[in-house]
């Protein structure tokens, strides 16, 4: 079993997670884009993005990188990698983007955004996955001694981002979702991801 086998109500019956749909941004500050940025994504209404390794080259990495470029490196960007939570409860697996604190260490460190494309293109299909991977996330950080209140998650088809949050062994997902073309709401809610974790993490 791993991150990708679960279901909502199987994270409930072996771990007691709940989930709800919640707001859960009541109001975002919008982040312009770079130019940078401008251009990347203006070169992917040219392209047949249909592929979730091209999703990933095209829309993903440029919007991770350009967070990390403004937030002077605060995280670093793992793409593909294992996450071993508890094998033995089937919190395991690859994960397409985990975001963790940057110490300047080649292992993982403090993860704090999992990031799921969806397959199939149908953000519904991620969802159990994030969670999973979010409740992964956790245990991991409390392995290493980092007691964080939440760890926030994302599910993405590039066009489609939609939000999720752990908190009080609760699974949170946003009732909004919102879309490419409104990148700048999307850049504003992981920058405010990002501050919550700048100053819990220290």
């Amino acid at each position: 079993m791993a991150y990708s086998d679960f279901t909502l109500a199987g994270l409930q019956e072996q771990f007691g997670i709940i989930n709800q749909r919640v707001i859960l941004f009541e109001k975002v500050t919008p982040v312009p884009p770079s130019d940078y940025l401008k251009r990347e994504l203006e070169e992917v209404e040219s392209l047949p993005i249909r592929s979730e390794k091209a999703k990933s080259e095209w829309i993903v990495v440029p919007i991770l990188k350009e967070l990390r470029n403004r937030n002077n490196r605060f995280f670093t960007i793992y793409s593909g990698d294992n996450l071993l939570a508890d094998a033995s409860k089937g919190l395991k697996g690859e994960c397409d983007f985990i975001l963790a604190k940057d110490i300047g260490t080649f292992d993982i460190n403090y993860p704090i955004i999992q990031i799921v494309e969806a397959k199939k293109n149908d953000l519904e299909i991620g969802v159990p996955q994030c969670a999973a991977q979010l409740v992964g996330a956790d245990i991991y950080n409390k392995n290493k001694g980092a007691n964080l209140s939440k760890i926030y998650g994302c599910v993405t088809t590039g066009s489609e981002w939609l939000f999720m949050l752990l908190e009080d062994n609760c699974v949170k997902i946003n009732t909004k979702t919102y879309y490419l073309n409104e990148v700048h709401n999307i850049l504003g809610i992981f920058q405010q991801i990002i501050d919550y974790y700048k100053s819990e993490l220290k």
